[in-house]
């Protein structure tokens, strides 16, 4: 029995290739070409950065807060300072559901753990639950609960495990699901009460923030506050760090934000300065390594984790306050809400290519990366990687206060230098801005 087999010498096809030597000794001038491809590839990530991907128009006031929905990576909530709630869709790029929930601002909003409902709460002094999905054919829009309370509740949270929530206004009160009245009230002095957070990994710690400059700790299971630190200047809201438990970042009135370790309170971890007027959100990336802030003077920031600058500043003309900001679940998305009525999308990373990449597009991308590593300090790099066109008014406020910076320090060595030995000591700037702790 004969069989046919397909023979194919490979000397027919396949090309004559040169073997490589990789001895160093030979490739006397391999630092200098890398150089060069480390610097066309950060000119060309400068080039390919536009970050700006779109933006959700629909409401008919500002974008006053937002939720992401804890299952849906495409799925968002707002609400507008007229009282609507929207819930939007991130893949086609368009509202799915409107509804009027509040009379005048809704000031908080967030999304049971389960995926099933949310809870808002407004200037109308009502906390509601809302289910996710929209009501069947011919059904009206109506909560599933109304808590009616005594007083405006300017924020809420829920429990990342249980079915618990918080609200925060004069003071901080846990509620049960099931009842109508808080278990437990926790309040630490009389002030009213802007923002409130549970801790996603230690669940039962919360955190506060109140006008009176104060930033209180709270454990659940005690009913009782922790400790307390006060700043300066009054926090607008804070965020806990998703991967390490004891860290949270406040974003302060004093243009700066204060990432703090719970466990040492006397000062922070890291002062984070680059904005020129109020901070007033902040969101941690779900990695932890970094973390997006909005600010009141019209732009959006994201700084890692550990550096006192940003790595990038996300700007429109159109755009004014930003009030609100989300880091999307899958760490490549960030979404502002603005006064102007506008939710905006931009990528976390600003010269990403979107959609699926070729093995090859993969592996450049991966070498290019290791490059700019490698030569990130070079000054000519450097320079070329932290470049950013910003706004008139941003360059001259941050042209001001560094003059204005300069003198204080001016003027504190000229004092230094005329005064009596240790008379007038050196304070850190981290210490500079914590005025008490209070266990």
């Amino acid at each position: 029995m004969r069989v046919k087999v397909l023979s194919r010498n490979p000397d027919d096809y396949v090309r004559e290739t040169i073997p490589r030597n990789y001895d160093p000794a030979l490739h006397p001038f391999e630092v200098a070409r890398e150089y060069t491809r480390a610097l066309n590839a950060t000119k060309l990530e400068r080039v390919f950065a536009k970050p700006f991907l779109s933006s959700l128009d629909g409401h008919r006031d500002g974008v006053n807060c937002m939720a992401k929905h804890p299952k849906s990576l495409s799925t968002v909530l707002s609400g507008a300072c007229d009282g609507e709630i929207r819930i939007w869709n991130l893949t086609k790029r368009q509202c799915i559901r409107a509804l009027q929930a509040h009379e005048g601002f809704v000031r908080g909003m967030c999304a049971r753990f389960c995926g099933t409902s949310f809870f808002t709460v407004g200037d109308d002094k009502t906390i509601k639950q809302w289910k996710m999905e929209g009501p069947a054919y011919g059904e009206e829009e109506e909560p599933i609960h109304t808590i009616l309370g005594k007083t405006v509740y300017t924020g809420i949270d829920h429990h990342w495990k249980d079915a618990v929530f918080a609200t925060c206004g004069q003071q901080v009160d846990i509620w049960d699901e099931q009842r109508t009245s808080p278990m437990c009230s926790l309040t630490w002095g009389f002030d009213s009460i802007s923002s409130v957070k549970f801790n996603p990994i230690e669940t039962y710690l919360l955190g506060s923030c109140a006008s009176d400059r104060n930033i209180v700790l709270y454990d659940m299971r005690q009913s009782t506050p922790l400790k307390k630190v006060i700043l300066s200047m009054r926090t607008n809201t804070l965020c806990w760090n998703p991967m390490e438990a004891f860290i949270f970042t406040a974003a302060n009135e004093d243009y700066n934000l204060y990432t703090f370790d719970m466990r040492f309170l006397t000062s922070p971890v890291m002062v984070h300065m680059d904005h020129v007027s109020a901070v007033l959100d902040v969101d941690y990336s779900p990695t932890g390594k970094e973390f997006v802030s909005a600010s009141f003077d019209k732009s959006v920031r994201i700084f890692p984790a550990d550096k006192g600058h940003s790595r990038e500043v996300y700007h429109t003309k159109r755009m004014q306050h930003v009030i609100t900001v989300k880091w999307t679940s899958d760490n490549k998305y960030i979404l502002c809400g603005s006064d102007e009525m506008n939710i905006r999308l931009w990528k976390a990373n600003a010269s990403e290519k979107l959609g699926v990449l070729a093995p090859r597009e993969k592996a450049a991308m991966n070498y290019n990366q290791k490059l700019k590593e490698k030569f990130q300090h070079h000054p000519q790099i450097k320079r070329i990687a932290r470049h950013r066109h910003l706004p008139k008014s941003i360059y001259c406020q941050i042209k001001e206060q560094r003059i204005m910076r300069e003198a204080r320090r001016r003027k504190e060595l000229n004092r230094r230098k005329h005064s009596k030995p240790g008379s007038v000591p050196v304070v850190s700037e981290k210490k500079k801005h914590v005025v008490a702790v209070v266990q």
